[in-house]
């Protein structure tokens, strides 16, 4: 260690106490979907049901969704959640003046009239499309696989929900459980 003088000590004792008093105090961030009234929309629903889980890191979601973009080209993707919740307000999309739709920078972006196909790692999830079983996701906290392929199984503490809308052309929803303590 080295030796400092009184006054330094206290100083960097003041500092570190009310850094530890400001976590204490740390409000919790207001969900983005808090007060909106989303029931007849099946997927905004479903992303506010999971919000709070997700935002706390209980779980992960993964949405995979397919429609037409703005200049009518169809183009599907998987969107990482968490990813979303934490890189951008949300706010215009439980409000229903912004879409949710897979872009480039998602897990997993494909335009199939441009034939344009993208993967991405995200803060959660690690892309493997190199695999005789089609694209997974595998789930960077706790290693555990999420295959995405409707005809088998999504894995391990894993769920697939298809959505049944009218927003978009096909949602559905994969959750993973982490084993976090809180």
């Amino acid at each position: 260690g080295e030796v400092i003088k009184r006054e330094e000590f206290e100083q960097r004792k003041q500092a570190a106490e009310a850094a530890r008093q400001a976590r204490l105090n740390k409000k919790p961030k207001r969900l983005a979907s808090q007060g909106k009234n989303v029931e007849d929309y099946p997927l905004l629903q479903a992303l506010k049901d999971r919000e709070e889980a997700v935002r706390n890191g209980k779980l992960t979601t993964i949405i995979f969704v397919r429609d037409k973009n703005s200049k009518g080209q169809e183009v599907s993707g998987y969107i990482d959640y968490g990813q979303r919740l934490r890189s951008e307000n949300m706010e215009p999309v439980f409000d229903r003046k912004k879409r949710l739709m897979p872009r480039p920078t998602d897990l997993s972006f494909y335009n199939w009239e441009t034939q344009m196909s993208t993967s991405n790692p995200t803060p959660n999830f690690q892309v493997i499309a190199d695999n005789e079983a089609g694209l997974l996701f595998k789930n960077k906290r706790d290693r555990k696989v999420i295959n995405v392929d409707p005809r088998s199984r999504p894995g391990d503490n894993s769920t697939r929900t298809e959505l049944l809308t009218d927003e978009y052309a096909q949602v559905v929803i994969y959750d993973h459980v982490t084993r976090r303590r809180s």
